[in-house]
């Protein structure tokens, strides 16, 4: 049995990757519901929170039925990650994950994210003062490195956990690949087989299929797989994966009264959570999953990406339901 601190998720648990604009309480619920063993929050900016921003202080909403969750932030400031656990513990999660693997410019120029990768005394300081902060387990959410010549994550792992946190998801590239090429997770497994090394090591990248998690967990030994880009409009991989797990076979895919029905439960939440604008908006990257596979399916797709109306795009989904209600997905 994996644990994080005190908290038993599973033998080999199936983690939800935190994704802006993406791992949010609708999506969130719907992973869980699909068989996530642990859900994160989208990462949020420590400054954000200490300034009172109002993106920020609404991603901290977490329900009892998403437990275990933790909530992930990101920063490169000792006194503002410091003052937002603070904040974060307010909201009681169960886990608090830092972001040292976001690799886009924006927070990669602050120094935060994967920017401290360049940084590692920084990057453990910021990690000692935060676990002594809190009682909570801390987790880390990191990269291979900066680029191929600074890959020294065994090291660093090493370092982190001898300042306490209780769990590492690895993203198998380094910074500058973002998120080309192929992850690598070689030297993910280096860090598990680190003699010194006793806390879970999750692996993440590129994890797109149930053959791909047996390989990260027989091949690679990890402890468990951070899903991220496979969900996203498809919550039922969770349960697909466990399914091949048990059997050694495919799950049969989701009938399409369940895709609308999941997409239609999608959207409303998204709606009573966040209002119609940005439910609408925020949901519309899921479709293309959602109805992967189906032909001649543009003219739909179309409405339900452009349609700024809530009521037009669930019109979308009767109109699809109506049309490929008997449509067999390979």
């Amino acid at each position: 049995m994996v644990k994080i601190g005190n908290i038993e998720v599973g033998t080999f648990p199936l983690l939800l990757a935190p994704m802006e604009d993406v791992s949010d309480p609708p999506f969130r619920a719907l992973c869980k519901e699909q068989g996530a063993d642990v859900v994160y929050t989208e990462f949020i900016s420590s400054e954000g929170l200490i300034r009172d921003a109002a993106k920020s202080i609404q991603k901290l909403d977490i329900y009892k039925k998403e437990r275990p969750v933790g909530i992930q932030i990101f920063g490169a400031e000792l006194d503002s990650m410091l003052r937002a656990i603070d904040i974060v513990e307010q909201s009681n999660p169960d886990i608090i994950d830092i972001n040292y693997g976001c690799p886009v410019k924006k927070v990669v120029c602050k120094n935060a994210g994967s920017g401290i990768l360049r940084d590692i005394p920084l990057m453990i300081k910021l990690t000692e003062e935060m676990v002594k902060r809190t009682k909570l387990p801390v987790t880390v959410k990191t990269r291979l490195g900066w680029d191929s010549d600074s890959i020294k994550i065994v090291e660093v792992a090493e370092r982190l956990q001898d300042v306490g946190i209780q769990a590492i998801s690895i993203h198998g590239r380094t910074r500058v690949q973002m998120y080309k090429g192929e992850a690598d997770w070689r030297p993910i497994a280096e860090v598990k087989n680190n003699p010194r090394m006793h806390i879970p090591v999750f692996g993440n990248g590129d994890v797109d299929s149930p053959e791909r998690a047996v390989e990260m967990r027989d091949k690679f030994g990890l402890d468990g797989a951070m899903i991220g880009r496979a969900s996203i409009g498809n919550p039922w991989f969770f349960k697909e994966v466990k399914h091949f797990f048990e059997t050694g076979t495919h799950m049969t895919p989701p009938t399409m009264e369940e895709r609308v029905e999941a997409a239609r439960r999608h959207l409303q939440m998204s709606i009573d959570w966040k209002g119609e604008k940005l439910g609408v908006l925020e949901t519309r990257r899921h479709y293309t999953n959602y109805f992967k596979g189906i032909p001649h399916f543009k003219e739909y797709r179309q409405k339900m990406v452009t349609s700024d109306d809530a009521k037009d795009v669930f019109e979308a989904f009767d109109e699809v339901l109506e049309k490929f209600g008997d449509h067999q997905f390979a």
